[in-house]
């Protein structure tokens, strides 16, 4: 009875803890929207250059009407998951190769952190050049920006596999693709799970770098529009837009994460 009473002030903690925290983070959420409509109405800061709250409201209302700027939203969330999808099946199939023969690996591996590294916004004239101003251009640029560090954090995975596991598979006359389908990969879920959630985000980025530079509709040309007509309303709204979707993003893979554990 007594472990009980401690068990349920534990959990009485757990439950007071995470609702302070997230009332700690509505009331920062509303103190900054509230104080940022404040100083633009006593005309502390430049709406017209900072905008406000109220204002990307009624940009959002006006954009609604037509449906116009969510034919934008949509095209970034299909491209985002394209690049996504593409970047992940990229990574898994390069990995297992990789894994299965680790010469390849070898002769690899400097090509993979010189294009891991390298600016991917550098390449973009060259892509316009080769592909268009199209989306084609704006699905390469993106899938170039998360999936050779994809494919290094996935191998790096695989190969940390504990050989002594590898041995007993071995030894009970288990081959190649039972080590991969049994071992391998269950035990590196975390490795592949953390690369969905960094890549997730990667893709939005490399959609939205893709968009500045070779795209008719998206948010990101939203923003490149919005900055050259002085319309600093449509920016921040396409910005705070963006946010949502990094956060309804974030959620789905937490949701999958929380399904596979």
């Amino acid at each position: 009875m007594k472990s009980k009473t401690k068990r349920e002030q534990y959990l009485h903690k757990l439950k007071l803890q995470r609702n302070v925290i997230m009332s700690a983070r509505i009331l920062i959420f509303i103190l900054f929207i509230g104080l940022w409509e404040f100083l633009g109405r006593i005309k502390v800061i430049d709406t017209f250059v900072f905008s406000s709250p109220s204002r990307i409201a009624e940009c959002f209302i006006s954009l609604s009407k037509d449906g116009y700027i969510f034919r934008h939203i949509f095209i970034t969330f299909y491209e985002t998951f394209i690049c996504f999808f593409i970047v992940i099946a990229a990574a898994l199939l390069l990995a297992i190769i990789m894994w299965r023969f680790r010469i390849i690996f070898r002769i690899f591996e400097p090509y993979f952190i010189l294009l891991n590294s390298l600016p991917k916004s550098a390449l973009a004239p060259v892509l316009i050049v080769w592909l268009g101003n199209n989306i084609k251009t704006i699905i390469v640029a993106a899938v170039s920006v998360a999936v050779f560090g994809a494919v290094l954090s996935i191998y790096t995975g695989f190969i940390e596999t504990e050989p002594e596991k590898t041995k007993l598979i071995k030894t009970l006359g288990g081959k190649e693709k039972d080590i991969l389908f049994k071992l391998v990969i269950p035990s590196s879920l975390p490795t592949i799970i953390n690369t969905i959630k960094v890549n997730l985000g990667l893709s939005l980025v490399g959609v939205i770098i893709g968009e500045f530079l070779a795209a008719k509709q998206g948010l990101g040309y939203l923003i490149v529009y919005g900055s050259q007509v002085f319309k600093m309303d449509l920016v921040i709204l396409s910005i705070t837009i963006l946010c949502l979707m990094s956060i309804i993003l974030y959620f789905i893979i937490r949701l999958l994460e929380k399904k596979f554990a």
